[in-house]
């Protein structure tokens, strides 16, 4: 497994959404890819299939709950995702000790 530390607000919520989707198979995918207003940005979506170059981030019960490939592994490397609820907003959060500046949304960064 990676260093990538998941904090326990976001794994309960990968498990609210898997049990809703009634999939319990389903993972959340990370991934950056570039664009948005910093260079680059922070991809989630689910997935219920892995692909050959996936890394697991975090695993319970031999399940997988959260994956990033081999590219975007470098730049989350030692980061820590969150799921964090604000005033009128509920989103993943990621940490990112890697990006030297980030938008004011949160949703991009640089390196």
């Amino acid at each position: 497994m990676t260093q990538i530390i998941v904090s326990e607000s976001a794994l309960s919520r990968i498990r609210e959404v898997r049990n809703k989707e009634q999939n319990h198979h389903k993972f959340l995918r990370i991934a950056i890819s570039s664009g948005g207003c910093s260079g680059f940005q922070y991809i989630f979506s689910l997935d219920d299939k892995m692909q050959e170059d996936d890394l697991l981030i975090y695993s319970e019960n031999c399940e997988n709950l959260v994956v990033t490939d081999s590219t975007s592994i470098q730049f989350l490397e030692g980061s820590q995702l969150d799921f964090v609820t604000e005033l009128g907003a509920q989103y993943f959060k990621v940490s990112n000790p890697n990006a030297k500046a980030n938008c004011g949304c949160g949703s991009s960064f640089s390196i």
